[in-house]
């Protein structure tokens, strides 16, 4: 891991290329920086009201930071010679690299940096509110601020968009990765939150590089107290396509991502507004506690609240006896006490009442929300919400309990009171969904320490094996399956199959979706009769399974991020018609697998729903870690799946295979 501290946090930064130099010089001066800027041009004596040097040797010495803003072939030359004079890093703001199709080009400036970092190319590159460093090229929205987030992305108008909002944010430091050619993901969040006036770090991100290094990140975080939160975009690019399988497309479209993220502790989002909203919550309170409390003082509002938190899966629970019978005493009889909580506004104006009626409903949860419109001050008088601001401010501070203030339209709230009471140490969530949805981002869950996924392989060409070769390493790893033949021939299998105990099931080979080929026949008595199926390479005769109470699908599968993926779901192509499924990144106990099933919407059905007998899921988890330590153990296997495993009520046996195998 490369140093980057001089980099970020520079006292002399040298810039070259004349109009890009000048604007990152402007913005440097805007911002108060204290350091020593050092144009660097052959032929100009002067950039941006600072004398100018004519090549690196000429400086000073050697600069701590760099923005070059030449073309490609000159950025390669301007990095050699600021590695050999021993800078200490550089943006790389030319594009043209591997993202235009010449990595070798890439390649050349990987090595002309030698140990010195560099962020790009193809990159913006950085900015530092709480010294007033900019290497940065264009305009901004950010002020210096003492401490706050930082920002980090792999897309430099989306970061740029970012330092524009008007939400109270105080952000500490905006990024840019670029083609990440010296200095990755990890390395570069790590060095940003490895500042101690960085609270959190929201990233918009489009591939991570290293899942293994962005786990650790996530762990030191986490123990420094250090939220991280992001937009995972690019998802379905991740995900290998593999046709033959359902697995291939459950597991994509962001499920092993997302899967991975949660797992690691880090809270994932969609907006850039929710990105905002939770970094804000983080960067006062870290991560919140479940237990939600909501008031207003409109059932209209309340009712809102409710309607809209239930997709995110927020908790409302009651409020205790003692808190009814004082917010009872305090509010009258007309109100009806619940949570969410419509206080009327029969203590409207009333700042200790108010007050009481906040902290006592707060005492009893993890976090309340607020919700509050201040009228708009260019038509509007908004000094008689004031005191209710105010009580806001005074409950949290009674009770220790986070209060977030949460305006239901985002314009609602004016940028001047979000700051105020951000300074006072409150926060201010804009918009009612969006806010929603960061309190839950921000419900961060627990995780296992010292959780690493399995090491991501490339991927490699791999071939079917028949569903008899497949059930065999099934049967190998201890998976339970019918008792069969098989055989080249119809006329073979039937010639063995005296053994097996109808009902039976006759399968053609040779099919990625036999059920689809009409390659199955289903609750033979015996196989005396049967015609050849076109198209089959060889048969399969099966004792069928009797008793089950449901079908799973369990697919394991190699992720060229993540390692090796396990996807769950109802059996059959029911998992894909309901988009009802859970993706686990490996390793995983069989703990770690049933709390993942009993995310399934359909778990009731599994588990008992109205008196119906229950499914054995820990036979199911017990079959998934199994064929997790087989993938693990076994490199060349690309997939396994089985669709379905019939799960019984004591027991679980798998009745369909594809795997693929290198």
């Amino acid at each position: 891991m490369k140093n980057l501290d001089r980099l970020l946090r520079p006292k002399s930064i040298a810039v070259f290329g004349a109009g890009w130099a000048l604007n990152v010089i402007e913005q440097c001066k805007k911002m108060g920086f204290q350091g020593s800027i050092w144009p660097v041009h052959p032929t100009k004596t002067e950039i941006g009201g600072l004398p100018a040097y004519a090549s690196i040797a000429d400086l000073p010495h050697a600069p701590d930071a760099t923005f070059i803003g030449v073309n490609r072939f000159a950025t390669i030359d301007v990095v050699r010679t600021l590695s050999s004079v021993g800078a200490g890093g550089a943006i790389c703001f030319a594009s043209g690299w591997t993202e235009a199709g010449e990595p070798e080009l890439q390649h050349q400036l990987i090595a002309a940096a030698g140990d010195m970092p560099i962020l790009g190319p193809n990159c913006y590159g950085v900015i530092n509110y709480l010294d007033g460093a900019l290497l940065w090229p264009d305009q901004h929205g950010g002020v210096r601020v003492e401490k706050g987030v930082a920002l980090l992305s792999q897309s430099s108008n989306i970061i740029i968009n970012m330092t524009m909002q008007r939400r109270a944010l105080p952000i500490a430091y905006v990024a840019c990765l670029g083609n990440a050619a010296v200095v990755g993901l990890a390395d570069l969040a790590g060095a940003l939150l490895a500042d101690d006036r960085v609270t959190a770090i929201g990233m918009y991100i489009e591939g991570i590089d290293d899942a293994v290094a962005f786990a650790e990140l996530a762990e030191r975080a986490r123990t420094a107290g250090k939220g991280i939160v992001c937009i995972k975009s690019g998802k379905t690019a991740l995900s290998r396509t593999a046709a033959q399988s359902h697995t291939a497309s459950l597991a994509g479209g962001g499920a092993a991502s997302s899967a991975f993220l949660r797992q690691i502790g880090v809270a994932e989002v969609n907006t850039p507004s929710e990105l905002i909203e939770t970094l804000k919550i983080m960067h006062v309170h870290g991560s919140l506690a479940p237990r939600i409390c909501s008031l207003s003082c409109s059932g209209g509002e309340a009712g809102l609240v409710a309607d809209l938190a239930a997709p995110f899966d927020i908790d409302f629970p009651p409020p205790s006896d003692n808190t009814r019978a004082r917010l009872g005493e305090i509010l009258g009889p007309i109100v009806t006490i619940a949570n969410p909580l419509d206080y009327h506004t029969f203590i409207w104006g009333d700042g200790p009442r108010t007050t009481d009626v906040f902290a006592t409903m707060l005492q009893d949860y993890d976090a309340g929300l607020f919700i509050i419109d201040p009228p708009r001050k260019d038509r509007c008088d908004p000094s008689g919400y004031l005191p209710a601001l105010d009580a806001i401010v005074a409950a949290q501070s009674a009770t220790g309990v986070p209060a977030l203030a949460v305006a239901s339209i985002a314009e609602n709230f004016d940028e001047d009171f979000a700051i105020r009471l951000m300074d006072q140490g409150v926060v201010t969530l804009m918009g009612l969904e969006t806010g929603l949805a960061a309190v839950r981002a921000a419900q961060v869950l627990p995780v296992v320490s010292g959780w690493r996924p399995m090491t991501a392989r490339p991927p490699q060409d791999s071939q079917v094996l028949s569903e008899a070769d497949g059930k065999a390493l099934l049967a190998m790893a201890g998976v339970p399956v019918p008792k069969s033949v098989s055989g080249r021939t119809l006329a073979e299998v039937q010639a063995i199959a005296a053994p097996l105990q109808p009902p039976l099931a006759l399968k053609g080979l040779g099919f990625a979706h036999k059920t689809e080929a009409g390659a199955v026949r289903l609750g033979l008595a015996s196989l005396d009769g049967q015609a050849e199926m076109v198209g089959a390479t060889g048969y399969l005769a099966e004792e069928m399974v009797i008793g089950a109470l449901a079908e799973i699908l369990l697919g394991l599968q190699r992720d060229p991020v993540y390692g090796v993926t396990l996807t769950l779901g109802m059996g059959g192509v029911t998992a894909e018609v309901l988009d009802d499924t859970v993706t686990v990144v490996l390793p995983a106990d069989h703990t770690q697998i049933l709390a993942a099933m009993k995310k399934l919407r359909l778990w009731p059905l599994l588990d008992g729903y109205r008196g119906r007998p229950k499914a054995d899921m820990q036979a199911v988890a017990d079959i998934a870690v199994r064929l997790g330590d087989v993938m693990m153990a076994d490199t060349s296997l690309e997939e396994i799946e089985i669709n379905p495993i019939l799960v019984r009520s004591s027991g679980a046996v798998a009745v369909d295979a594809l795997i693929r195998k290198a």
